[in-house]
């Protein structure tokens, strides 16, 4: 849903009257099938329960193959191209991804330079893995890592699009993932390359390439009686004919109100014997009217985001793989940190040539949540928890800083779409600061809102965040395993959601 500004502030003091122009903080509540209302808000439902035992004891053998499969991945892949493709890092490559010098990769993962066609730029004894994205921002964040994770179990270099405008129209131009996250340094932290759809295909190219790709959407979901549509193809001239996998995949089978997938699930279809064994009449592509089985060099999948190792919605949890071993590497792009310091500075008025003040950010996410209020009847005052209820978590968070770090934090900033101005006022008047978007738009485009909002969640020493928010899901994990943060998370469905 695109959420346009509706008024912009006339100051960045915390004594000011107006409201803070909110950014576009677009992480959708995930798509779930037909819920009628059974889960509320405050809490996830034991998804484990509805595990058949027998799926419970494969997760667990899984889990060990997986954890000896990657370090064979670790070592086998990267030894095998040590004298001709130099790839050989140090041993704690991953320590040194936490600065900057970090060195590019080879490019010796293609060919060359971009070519018309994909296939042309593909070296033959490499192999690749792609996906397509379909959610919110944030949503889509997570669908990618899932994608690069996926190629660490399938031993895969990762071959990543751009993202689309979901969340603020259809006729803002995509953002290369390079120009949001340090590519190179996610490689180098990996120990696997990670290149884009651009280095391999050449943007301007005309040409429609052909591909087979797996279509998990019609496993694990019964509304729609088609693979999950994204545009991203379209961006790509691919000409996609998909085949559907099987229903093994699927982590709850029969259950229609969760949508998950088992990542060792999928990644078996990466290899011939399984390939073998499950492959049935692929879909007519839409435009060439072809039938293609899974390519075999460029494996490809319809959509990552319903995607677990254990549970669902796992990205909430600390031990979640897609997080430890690729979300926590993805770090912002240079360019994107300082903006979001320069907007920091400008909101807390620190005068040119003094440092920036450590902050506590606090993501109040309401929008779309809006619509489960009204559907249940709550109005949404007594729905969303309140500021006092938000500021006790704040204190919370000032406490465990003084305590555990031995530092004071006076600086709290808001990031919210929340457009009511007499809310904004409110949050002045409890002293704490906003950004000021009015003209972000303007000077950097309409990316940069919630680009800047997450580099400025992600880089406080505490933050505070809404439940059953992905953004500030990836804000808490990123404080937490970049800062050394402290976090707290507000409950909301009903008065006394948060009361603790």
């Amino acid at each position: 849903m695109a959420r346009q500004p509706s008024y912009s502030p006339s100051s960045s003091s915390p004594s000011a009257s107006s409201s803070f122009l909110p950014a576009h903080s677009d992480d959708r509540q995930p798509f779930i099938a037909n819920t009628d209302k059974e889960y509320p808000p405050s809490s996830y439902t034991n998804f484990t329960k509805f595990r058949p035992r027998r799926r419970y004891i494969y997760s667990i053998a899984a889990a060990l193959t997986a954890a000896s499969l990657f370090a064979l991945l670790i070592f086998g892949f990267w030894t095998s191209n040590a004298e001709e493709e130099s790839f050989n890092l140090p041993e704690d490559a991953t320590l040194q991804a936490e600065h900057d010098d970090v060195q590019e990769f080879p490019q010796s993962v293609v060919i060359g330079e971009p070519t018309e066609k994909f296939r042309d730029n593909l070296q033959p004894n490499l192999k690749y893995i792609t996906s397509w994205i379909s959610a919110g921002w944030t949503n889509d964040v997570m669908t990618y890592a899932n994608l690069i994770y996926l190629g660490l179990l399938t031993e895969r270099i990762p071959v990543v699009p751009m993202f689309v405008p979901s969340h603020i129209g259809g006729s803002v131009p995509p953002i290369d993932f390079g120009e949001v996250f340090d590519v190179p340094r996610l490689s180098k932290a990996i120990r696997l390359p990670v290149v884009e759809w651009h280095q391999v295909k050449n943007r301007s190219s005309e040409a429609l390439d052909e591909l087979g790709c797996w279509n998990i959407w019609q496993a694990v979901q019964e509304d729609e009686k088609r693979p999950r549509w994204s545009i991203v193809p379209q961006h790509l001239k691919l000409d996609i004919s998909y085949t559907t996998v099987p229903s093994w995949v699927k982590v709850i089978p029969g259950y229609r109100h969760d949508l998950h997938a088992w990542f060792w699930s999928l990644a078996a279809l990466a290899f011939p014997e399984t390939r073998a064994e499950n492959l049935v009449t692929p879909l007519e592509s839409p435009t060439l009217k072809v039938s293609l089985p899974p390519d075999e060099q460029m494996l490809c999948y319809d959509y990552l985001y319903y995607v677990c190792a254990n549970q669902p919605y796992e990205f909430d949890f600390d031990y979640s793989p897609a997080w430890r071993f690729v979300g926590r590497h993805m770090r912002w792009v240079p360019k994107l940190e300082q903006l979001a310091d320069t907007y920091v500075r400008k909101a807390t008025g620190i005068e040119d040539g003094k440092p920036t003040p450590p902050w506590i950010a606090i993501h109040v996410r309401h929008g779309d949540f809006k619509n489960w209020c009204n559907d249940v009847g709550i109005p949404l005052k007594e729905c969303f928890a309140s500021l006092p209820v938000i500021a006790r978590r704040v204190e919370e968070v000032k406490a465990e800083l003084k305590e555990r770090k031995g530092i004071d934090v006076e600086h709290v900033i808001m990031t919210s779409d929340e457009r009511d101005p007499e809310w904004w006022s409110d949050v002045v008047k409890m002293g704490w600061f906003g950004i000021d978007h009015s003209k972000t738009v303007e000077e950097h485009g309409a990316w940069y809102p919630v680009l800047i909002d997450a580099v400025i969640q992600s880089s406080g020493a505490g933050f505070v965040g809404t439940d059953r928010s992905t953004m500030s899901t990836l804000a808490r994990r990123r404080v937490q395993s970049w800062r050394d943060g402290v976090v707290r998370t507000v409950k909301w469905g009903k008065p006394d959601s948060d009361d603790h």
